[in-house]
């Protein structure tokens, strides 16, 4: 596949916000908000605030914001207010074909989003909501921002555990393992051959991740990637069990034969680097080092 990279962001750019899933603590926003204003000019909607249910208004709402912010040609950029749950929903009503070259940003239930953008060959960047950004130290920021803005590969990532050694090259997708898993038979899955596949998660008793990665297994997800990324698994912990999380995932991964290293800081937890998904990378699981061949957006 030829994958597309979207522009690089300047300052002053303008930049959609947009709310796709879930309604938003307004303070959280606020605060992730004023950051991408001291660098970009943000647009957003009055309606942003609506809340349907367990969604940020009803469908058409949503849908009809985002699919404006990813084919506006006026704009380099699409940052989301938060996950949650609800951006799937949206994926038949949205003109993903004739997506302007700009960049989008989020990570969990944008999981989605991800996908569908990637198996149409478009690069984009798993990185913090504005729910989340506020609460990211500077280090973080400077980085998301850099990957936005420099055509330059960003820094390496560490993780903190090999689950199997080896290393792996090829295009990173992924993203949320419970969103990835639900994308599972629709036309919206990303291309996973020679893929290194990426994947995080929130609030999942271990017993569920083992359903979830089996879900992939039985898809046959893990006979055409090249090696496995894993995130924060952010408490996802069984109370009272003499077993954790971590050592679930490392007896799945081990199943799979692939390189496979844990911990890096992408998810849900306390740091949330971003990365560019359908971007070369080098994983090398002895090392636990996640190495970004090139940058996410254009020279």
């Amino acid at each position: 596949m030829r994958w597309l990279k979207p522009l690089p962001l300047r300052p002053r750019d303008t930049v959609h916000v947009v709310a796709p899933a879930g309604p938003f603590d307004r303070p959280l926003f606020e605060a992730g908000l004023a950051f991408i204003a001291e660098r970009y000019t943000p647009s957003l909607r009055p309606d942003i605030s609506s809340v349907h249910r367990y969604l940020a208004g009803d469908d058409a709402r949503r849908a009809q914001e985002l699919g404006h912010a990813l084919t506006d040609p006026s704009a380099r950029a699409t940052f989301c207010a938060r996950g949650g749950y609800g951006s799937a929903r949206l994926l038949p009503h949205l003109p993903l074909a004739d997506a302007a070259p700009s960049l989008f940003t989020g990570f969990s239930d944008l999981t989605s989003v991800h996908g569908a953008l990637q198996a149409l060959g478009r690069v984009s960047i798993h990185g913090p909501v504005l729910t989340q950004l506020g609460k990211q130290p500077p280090e973080v920021r400077e980085y998301f921002f850099r990957l936005l803005e420099s055509p330059e590969p960003p820094p390496p990532l560490t993780g903190s555990a090999t689950y199997v050694p080896g290393t792996a090259e090829g295009h990173l997708v992924g993203g949320n393992l419970s969103v990835l898993a639900c994308l599972l038979g629709t036309p919206y899955l990303p291309p996973l051959d020679g893929a290194v596949l990426l994947l995080e998660d929130v609030t999942e008793r271990p017993y569920r991740l083992d359903r979830m990665w089996t879900q992939l297994r039985l898809a046959g997800v893990f006979s055409r990637v090249r090696g496995i990324v894993l995130g924060d698994f952010t408490s996802c912990e069984e109370r009272n069990a003499e077993y954790s999380s971590a050592d679930v995932l490392r007896g799945l991964a081990q199943e799979s034969g692939l390189p496979c290293a844990a911990g890096f800081p992408i998810g849900h937890g306390t740091l949330n680097y971003p990365v560019a998904l359908g971007t070369q990378v080098r994983l090398d699981a002895d090392a636990a080092r996640l190495t970004f061949l090139e940058g996410a957006v254009r020279p």
